[in-house]
């Protein structure tokens, strides 16, 4: 099951692009730990602690690189089942902040999100119910089950709350769907409709359509906390344009900020360390961490091109998506273009179950691509 043979075959060029991205992530994390704001010191606790998360990931991704990705389809269903069993455990636990999104591990003071690692779930579970299915992939049969194991995980993160990681289901269901053909008519409702919703709300957040005015009729079907972040006046995203701002081309340099390095940007270190970015290495650094990303994004794409069968197919494709989704709502959050609902930015966001999450799917990504030579 696990072949060390396949590792001479991996795509150097994405690890390295990837050891970049953490590097980017430790230097942010560390500027913008609230416990060392003002102090020149590197190795601040959040930075060790995420350097430790880096550590658990790279273990993890070498084992899914070395892991034979065609027998997920053996372990798709108990992987599936087990990660809802723990999104419908969370109610159960003790609320964190006030909302059910953690397991708090005790003794190694360590915290698991198990809806991070649900969109991964989603996407091997799709993949092997479309492979077992392509005879009749184009079936109402086939896209009603489709559908039925995206819900479940969805509607359980929703319960949590966490809005935003239940929408990045939708994009990469779509995008399975659409490369597997399920269902054609469904492909293309579901696509128009994502695309209305999305415009309407980009209408809202940005003042085309007044606020105020659609306010009574969405809190038919939101909460009034869920409306009031397609408001475009909030803290939190003047906050972030202003600290993209007041970077300039050059940036005023590590731990030099004045408006993020005062502690007045919410969350630095997680949702908000494109900003945080921006102002300490300006619109230069923004530029290089956006074409690390697409070099991620490409070693992806490519992947799905060259994977030698269709089950390593649709695997890459939901895992590119997914990672491309979390890349590019998290920084149209913080320029602005659409409202902030808490989805963190891959591998350089502050957090332990998103790196592993994220280490585990590019580990699998190397897995199709190392064997895309392989014949059946």
């Amino acid at each position: 099951m696990l072949s060390l043979k396949y590792l001479r075959h991996l795509n150097y060029w994405s690890i390295f692009v990837t050891i970049s991205l953490m590097l980017v992530s430790l230097v942010v994390v560390s500027a913008m730990d609230p416990a060392s704001l003002g102090s020149n010191d590197f190795f601040t606790t959040k930075t060790c602690i995420q350097m430790r998360h880096f550590a658990i990931g790279w273990l993890v991704f070498f084992g899914c690189s070395c892991f034979d990705y065609s027998k997920l389809k053996t372990w798709a269903l108990p992987v599936y089942l087990i990660t809802l069993l723990s999104l419908a455990g969370l109610f159960l636990a003790p609320a964190v902040q006030n909302v059910h999104r953690w397991y708090r591990i005790p003794f190694i003071h360590l915290s698991f999100q198990p809806s991070e690692y649900a969109k991964l779930a989603v996407v091997i579970m799709l993949g092997y119910v479309l492979e077992l299915s392509k005879c009749a992939i184009s079936s109402k049969r086939t896209a009603l089950m489709a559908c039925l194991i995206v819900f479940l995980p969805f509607f359980l993160i929703l319960r949590e709350p966490d809005l935003g990681t239940a929408l990045v289901l939708c994009p990469v269901a779509w995008g399975i769907f659409y490369l597997a053909n399920v269902y054609p008519p469904l492909v293309r409702v579901s696509g128009f409709i994502g695309g209305v919703l999305f415009l309407f709300t980009l209408l809202v957040f940005t003042g085309v359509i007044p606020h105020e005015k659609v306010k009574p009729h969405a809190l038919k079907v939101l909460k009034e906390y869920q409306y009031e972040r397609l408001n475009p006046v909030n803290h939190h995203q003047r906050a972030s344009l202003i600290s993209i701002g007041l970077g300039g081309v050059l940036g005023r340099g590590w731990k030099s900020g004045e408006f993020a390095g005062r502690g007045w940007l919410p969350y630095g270190y997680t949702d908000s360390v494109f900003p945080a970015l921006g102002e300490e290495f300006g619109l230069v650094g923004l530029i290089g961490l956006l074409g690390l990303y697409y070099s991620l994004i490409y070693f992806g794409c490519r992947t799905v091109a060259v994977a030698s069968d269709n089950f390593g197919r649709l695997l890459s494709a939901g895992i590119t998506v997914y990672i491309s989704m979390h890349i590019l709502i998290n920084i149209s959050m913080m320029c602005g273009i659409l409202p902030i609902t808490g989805v963190p930015l891959v591998l350089v966001s502050y957090g332990g179950s998103s790196v592993i999450a994220t280490m585990a799917s590019l580990g699998l990504l190397q897995s199709i691509y190392a064997r895309r030579f392989r014949t059946y």
